[in-house]
Order: C-alpha cells, then structure tokens, then sequence
C-alpha cells in the first residue's frame, strides 16, 4: 500500500516540477475563483442563460486563436518565460475587474474582455507548462505527472469556488473583493514561476525563422497523418466541447431551476472536485500502465452519462451526487486522454499536440454561446441532457474508429509481467551428444 501511494507521487520527488506544480496550485485557485465569479457577476446583471453563454464564449474565442501560437511558442521559445506572462496577465485581469466591481463600474462588456484575457493567457500557458512537465520529469513519468497536475487543479475546485460563492454572498466582501482575493492567489503563482530554473533553456534549439503559422500548419498535418492520434484529438474534441459546458450553467441550474442563492453555486462547483480528487491518487499511480486506453474510454462514457443524469436531477442534492461521480469520470478522461496524445508525439511537437488537445476547451467556450439561447427556446434541462449525449456519442464513434473493443484493449504481450530466466543446478551431468530432454508427460 505503501509502495502504492509513494508511485502516486513519484513526479513531486523532482524539485523542478514540484515547484511548477506549486506554481499550478495556485494558479488554479484563482481561476477557478475567476471563473464562478464571471459567471455570478454575469448573471447578476443580466439574469439571462444566453449572457452567460456569451461570456464563454469570448473565453473561447480568444483561447481559440491563442492556443495554436501557445503551443508553436512553446516549442520555439522559453517555456518558463511564457508562464511567466501568461500568469502575469491572469492576475492583472483579475486586480481590475476587483477594482471595477468594487467603485460599482463594472459593466458586461467588461467582463467579456476579462474573459478574453483569460481564454488568450491559457492558450499559451496550458501547453507550456505540460510541456515543460513532461521536460521536468520525462517520458516514463509523463502520465503519473500530467494526473497530479490534474490533482491540483481539482484539488482547488473542491474549496475555491465555494469560497468564491461565499465571499461573493458577503455584504462586506462581495463580488469585487473576492475578485482582489483570486488577484492575491494569482501573485503567488507568479512568485513560485519566477522560481523556475532558466536552464533548461539554454538546451532548447535556437527558434527558426518559419513563419508561426506555418508550423501552426506542419502541427495540424503532423496530427492528421498519424490516424490514432487524429482520432484521440478529434474525439476528445467533441467530448470536451460539448460534455463539459455543464459548468457554464451552473448558475442557470442552481438559482433558476432549484431557486438557491450564490453560495450554492459553488458548492455544487465543489461537488465534481470532490470525485475528481478522490481518484486522482489511485489514477496517478497507474495512469501510465496499459488499461490506460481502456479507463479512458470508460472515463468518457461515465461522463457523458453523468451530464445526462445532470440535466435530469430533481433537486439540488441529486445533482450534488451526480456531479460527484461526473467529477471521477472527467478526471479519468482527461487525463488518460492527454498523457496517450502525448505519449503519441515526438519531443519535437509536445507543445503543438497539446495545444491541439486544448483547443476542445476554446470549443466549450465558444459553444457556450449557442447552447445558451438553445437553453432559453427549449428549456435548459434539455439542452444539458443534449450534451451528455454527444459526449457519449463522440467516445462511441472514437472505439468504433480504432476497430472496436479489442483494439482499445492492451496486447497480453504488455500485460505480462517479464519471465525472469529461473536457473536449477542439473541434477546428472548432460550427455555427450546434448542436453538431456525431459519425457513428455503422457508419454513412456
């Protein structure tokens, strides 16, 4: 058991990679501090499903035009450089709209363009930093790295968007202050960043005078002409886009539906790190063995699966259930998912891939928009249920793609442990002519 939990964490051992991860953390608890809190601040000036969606969606967007140049820069310039930025434009962002909210100057518009931000910064800082997670810790550890990474952003999810709700719902802090307290997260993120060490760099090869999209382009046919890795990216594309929009109407659900105030808001948002924190550590001890496809493709049915039943919950307790278990399966998913993509792509193209299996979260967000006015024609439990099922749907196509069950099953080949040659001293000297063969059994 020992053994077992010690391998959980084996990436933490390297120091580099414990202070990115350290850097992560904290990152993290302002995003996700950040995200509840624009949709809180879009609600409450608007009340309207299709406003929320249209935050998403200029978070999508811009993510969606950053995340190729991110994974280009990432694998042409210093990786640490670009968290660096990256975190120092999160938290800028999140000091003014806490300024803003707080002299009561806030308006919708403003929000859109701190969601723009937002989108662009982690267009450029996802890539980077699992990058230089699998240049920190290497190939073998890549997948118990990539989950541990997970660990620490649903680790936060579990406290800070209940603490944003909470801080929100405060007369005396509100919306404005608990934006200043993400801002606070946020610097020490960067202070942790700056701690990384610039060595690595001085390895990496000097960047080529390519125009950027161009490789932008030799990325995207690099992906297509390898089919298994088309096939994950794409896959993971749909499930990500649509699946996990659940997030976005989280307000919409919670205050419109069950009729319960801000603070719930994030309990519930709470309620799918708690599943996802829950598996993490057995996941991260066994993410790189060979039933990884395997408990992807369960992983991605369960959440598909678990949106549906989302959309159906008839009271706020059933839906805190189920988004528990949603919170296992999405975590399951993504990062199998990511550590396989990656596994796929030579040192050479870690960062183009990546932003490639990013991408789905600019598709979120930029499918947030249409899936809120849909919400608002046909009803919004409809519409949830309808995610779900392409999420389901997308991982079913995806099996049926590689040849159906047996091709996402591992080869028994890498399911068995090697056979270690057992020597016995002979027990008469061999004869002349050769060694002694024992009889067959059956045979005289």
């Amino acid at each position: 058991m020992n053994a077992r939990f010690s391998a959980a964490f084996s990436s933490l051992r390297v120091p580099d990679y414990r202070t990115l991860w350290w850097g992560g953390l904290f990152s993290f608890i302002s995003v996700q501090m950040q995200f509840i809190l624009r949709g809180l601040l879009a609600w409450d000036l608007t009340e309207r499903e299709g406003a929320l969606g249209l935050v998403y969606l200029a978070f999508g967007v811009s993510m969606l035009i950053a995340t190729p140049l991110g994974g280009v820069a990432s694998d042409r310039f210093s990786r640490r450089f670009i968290l660096i930025c990256s975190q120092a434009a999160i938290m800028t962002a999140a000091s003014l709209m806490g300024v803003l909210v707080l002299l009561d100057a806030a308006q919708f518009w403003m929000l859109l363009v701190a969601g723009m931000v937002q989108g662009a910064s982690f267009g450029f800082f996802g890539p980077a930093r699992v990058a230089l997670s699998a240049e920190y810790v290497g190939r073998d550890q890549l997948g118990n790295a990539i989950t541990l990474s997970l660990l620490s952003l649903n680790g936060t999810r579990i406290f800070a968007p209940s603490l944003a709700g909470v801080l929100a719902g405060v007369a005396a802090v509100g919306i404005g202050g608990a934006y200043l307290v993400a801002a606070v997260t946020s610097a020490i993120s960067f202070l942790y960043l700056l701690r990384l060490p610039a060595t690595s760099d001085a390895a990496r090869p000097v960047p080529s005078g390519r125009n950027p999209f161009a490789d932008i382009a030799e990325g995207v046919r690099y992906v297509y002409q390898r089919p298994p890795l088309r096939r994950l990216v794409l896959s993971s594309f749909f499930v990500i886009m649509f699946g996990f929009n659940y997030i976005a109407f989280y307000p919409a659900m919670i205050e419109g539906i069950f009729g319960l105030d801000d603070a719930w808001v994030g309990y519930i948002s709470s309620a799918s790190a708690i599943g996802a924190v829950a598996v993490s550590i057995p996941l991260a001890g066994s993410a790189d063995s060979p039933w990884a496809r395997t408990a992807m493709v369960l992983g991605g049915l369960g959440f598909g699966a678990g949106v549906i039943l989302f959309g159906l919950s008839p009271s706020f307790w059933v839906a805190f259930a189920v988004i528990v278990v949603v919170g296992c399966f999405t975590t399951i998913y993504q990062s199998l998912s990511n550590t396989l993509a990656l596994g796929m792509a030579d040192d050479s193209h870690q960062g183009r891939v990546q932003s490639l299996m990013q991408l789905s979260f600019a598709g979120f967000g930029m499918a947030a928009a249409p899936l809120g006015f849909l919400a608002e024609l046909i009803g919004l439990r409809q519409v949830i249920v309808g995610m779900g099922a392409v999420a389901m749907a997308s991982v079913l196509l995806y099996v049926v793609f590689e040849g159906g069950l047996a091709a996402i099953r591992p080869d028994r080949a890498e399911l068995e442990p090697p056979v270690e040659p057992v020597t016995t001293p002979p027990t008469s000297a061999p004869s002349p002519s050769g060694p002694t063969l024992s009889p067959t059994p059956g045979r005289g």
